[in-house]
């Protein structure tokens, strides 16, 4: 590595490789680099009844691991009020993980009442893991608890397939009620 010359336009600082790129180059090159877009697994990502969802593309055993939900480790006391991320994972009163990141594939697992996964903190990590068998189509979902039920789903209703399967047809309900049939 030798110092690059003001005549090459570059920074007196900036270094030379052998193959002429600067650090700068470097760094830029680094930058774009394609880095994979999902955690591997014997899942996928898909569309599901609320969005993005996570997928089993494999059988996943009862009690087997399948992702970890990671992301930047932050303070409670940091996240503004306002701050509407939804990806925070509550870990204690004073430490949460914001997933958000799109490289976090564990973020697009759903929520459901019935759930099929289970998340578990460990060394302020959270793993997840099945809680009965998965099967393949089958969307990997765990209970976001009853903080963020409150929050941020039961002001629309709970869309999961739980709920969406106890709750009778909108017209025909009212319909029977009318009649007065059971709705």
């Amino acid at each position: 590595m030798k110092t690059v010359a003001d005549d090459r336009g570059c920074r007196p600082w900036a270094t030379v490789d052998s193959l002429g790129r600067t650090d700068l180059t470097k760094i830029a090159s680094k930058r774009h680099r394609t880095t994979p877009p999902h955690q591997p697994g014997p899942f996928r990502v898909g569309r599901s009844r609320t969005g993005l969802g996570l997928f089993a593309t494999e059988p996943i055993a009862k009690g087997k691991f399948i992702i970890e939900y990671w992301g930047k480790l932050v303070r409670w006391k940091d996240v503004d009020d306002e701050d509407q991320n939804r990806y925070y994972f509550d870990l204690n009163t004073r430490w949460a993980i914001d997933g958000a990141d799109r490289r976090n594939t564990a973020r697009y697992i759903n929520h459901s009442c019935k759930p099929n996964a289970e998340p578990y903190e460990v060394r302020r990590k959270i793993k997840i893991y099945a809680k009965r068998t998965i099967h393949p189509g089958e969307e990997i979902t765990y209970d976001y608890g009853k903080e963020y039920f409150k929050e941020f789903l039961e002001p629309i209703g709970c869309k999961c397939a739980g709920c969406v399967e106890r709750k009778p047809n909108g017209k025909a309900a009212l319909r029977r009620k009318r009649k007065g049939g059971h709705a």
